[in-house]
């Protein structure tokens, strides 16, 4: 099965318009514009869509989808590839995956992120014991001014695990459906 299968269907019918690129409130940050990144994908130049950064920094804000005159799912297709980089693993993105993961099993259990638990989850995972001293400084500035708290980290109330163990069922189910 070849890794951008899924997201070539669902960029089968884009124009190469540019609208996304034009909408995404990201792409002054992003290596390739997302318009690019799309014609990388038709042209399967796997190692340069997976040695970017484009799609790691799609913030999932829909833009791009809402203005594609084709109705594409763009972000969707930036989800899928994602998937593709964490499953093969691709070790650049790494980090990135380990940063989004983090966020959302903060917001898993509390419904939203709690800034102090999502970076002791965060830099634990990193397994590097000197990295939260680099951001001490921030970190207290933050503090400071009551932009994070300091809370104890709890299992939360959990009311959200139906919601996300249906999408993560969902996607299996889309992970399966592009094998065949």
């Amino acid at each position: 099965m070849h890794l951008l299968t899924e997201v070539k269907t669902m960029l089968q019918a884009c124009i190469q318009c540019g609208t996304c690129s034009g909408s995404c409130p990201n792409g002054f940050a992003m290596d390739f514009t997302p318009r690019h990144l799309w014609r990388l994908v038709a042209m399967d130049q796997t190692d340069e869509i997976f040695a970017s950064q484009t799609f790691m920094l799609c913030s999932s804000c829909y833009y791009c989808t809402l203005r594609c005159p084709r109705g594409l799912p763009l972000t969707d297709a930036m989800a899928a590839l994602k998937r593709a980089a964490e499953s093969s693993g691709v070790r650049v993105h790494r980090k990135d995956l380990l940063f989004y993961n983090c966020f959302m099993e903060s917001v898993r259990r509390h419904g939203r992120v709690r800034e102090m638990e999502f970076m002791t989850l965060y830099f634990t995972g990193r397994k590097n014991p000197l990295l939260p001293f680099r951001f001490a400084g921030l970190g207290l500035k933050l503090m400071a001014r009551g932009k994070v708290s300091l809370q104890v980290p709890t299992r939360g109330s959990r009311k959200l695990d139906p919601l996300f163990n249906k999408v993560r069922e969902m996607e299996a189910q889309s992970i399966q459906s592009s094998n065949r």
